[in-house]
């Protein structure tokens, strides 16, 4: 493992330039259009086959061996999110009201940086490796989309990789655990339909507004009274839309949110309950209501084989100072598409550093990380293709 830190010492520089230029030039999901380009045009410099335009604008690497083995999925998040960045570093975003707020350009240039470490190494390869550059993590389906394009196929993955940069976590903590680590999310909407009108005669009317409190309130006691303490699941009340005066009582007032979930199967069961809760509310108001829910990302389950390799992995690494095993998070990403299909498994790299002030959370518009966390996500990952195809 620790040969990876020699090698990775004479790519920091590019490491660190390459996250600082993908950092001044961010792109929304969909629109990475300069960064596929850049990703595109270092691989064809390292001799590595490159597909473009996979899930619109994913960027797809192949490193073949000389030897016949496995093919191995690293997959990097390439996207921002539309927010005004306000740091005051030199590699400050230049497309305003865009930044890198959750660590993707770190993600990007991690991959590169794997690659210039195995394109000399490919005549000892003994199998592929897979390097994929994803569009739209957040909230885009990006995930969906590459794999609708074939992502998966022509080599079909035998193991699949991810990681995140994480600053819930200072520089040296590595995270992974056995089974389901991060959440998957399903969104939901409410339309409250009543009989509204003048609000000084409310006795005439079957108020829509009442009755979707009701329902707000109600729908609060579905996790509470429903799903054991020990397991996790989040329903939230994010919005609520009605009326437009105040003298009016409206005809529809509007609810809507998110639920996040480990269990696919306590998923449903919410969902029943939230639906059987909003009909009957509404009903007993003299009102009527339906709710949709729009199924988001799947959880993150890792394959506790490939968890503990890699916990193995981190533990031999000296830069890597702690490692856990139970880390969980109701937050959600799309790799869980990738290891619903593909045996693998996906951890967190700590990233946070209090002492320099780098310990904003993600989405935040002050978000920056420790960029000796990328070091870190180098060797990891580098140590895990080297595991599966390197003798």
């Amino acid at each position: 493992m620790e040969e990876f830190l020699e090698l990775i010492k004479q790519h920091r520089k590019s490491l660190i330039a390459d996250r600082r230029d993908f950092h001044m030039y961010p792109e929304v999901g969909y629109k990475e259009f300069r960064t596929s380009r850049i990703i595109s045009e270092k691989l064809k410099g390292l001799n590595i086959d490159v597909e473009v335009g996979v899930g619109q604008t994913g960027v797809v690497g192949l490193l073949t061996g000389e030897k016949v083995g496995p093919t191995v999925l690293l997959r990097f998040d390439m996207d921002a999110l539309p927010i005004k960045e306000e740091n005051t570093v030199e590699y400050v975003s230049q497309n305003n009201g865009v930044m890198h707020a959750c660590g993707h350009d770190g993600h990007v240039a991690i991959g590169l940086c794997i690659a210039r470490i195995f394109a000399p190494l490919s005549h000892k390869l003994k199998g592929t490796i897979k390097f994929v550059f994803q569009p739209a993590e957040e909230g885009g389906a990006g995930a969906s989309a590459m794999i609708e394009d074939g992502v998966l196929l022509d080599p079909v993955p035998d193991y699949a990789y991810g990681m995140h940069l994480w600053n819930e976590k200072p520089v040296g903590w590595l995270g992974i655990t056995d089974g389901a680590m991060m959440a998957g999310n399903s969104n939901w909407e409410c339309d409250v339909i009543g009989d509204g009108g003048h609000a000084a005669t409310p006795h005439h009317l079957n108020d829509p507004i009442i009755t979707a409190s009701q329902i707000v309130g109600s729908l609060q006691t579905v996790v509470a009274r429903n799903i054991s303490p020990i397991e996790s699941v989040v329903m939230s009340v994010a919005q609520i839309h009605g009326g437009d005066t105040n003298n009016v009582i409206p005809n529809r007032v509007r609810l809507s949110g998110t639920l996040r979930y480990f269990n696919d199967e306590l998923c449903v069961l919410v969902q029943n309950r939230m639906t059987t809760i909003v009909k009957n509310i509404a009903e007993s108001m003299g009102c009527s209501a339906n709710i949709r829910f729009v199924p988001g990302y799947k959880p993150v389950v890792n394959d506790a084989k490939h968890a503990r390799l890699i916990r193995q992995i981190a533990s031999e690494t000296s830069i890597v100072d702690f490692v856990s095993d139970d880390i969980q998070t109701t937050v959600s990403e799309d790799f869980s598409e990738f290891l619903h299909q593909i045996s693998g498994s996906y951890f967190f790299v700590g990233s946070a550093n209090s002492e320099l002030g780098l310990d904003y959370p993600h989405h935040h518009s002050r978000f920056d990380i420790d960029e000796s966390a990328l070091t870190v996500g180098v060797s990891v990952m580098s140590s895990i293709v080297s595991h599966h195809l390197l003798d």
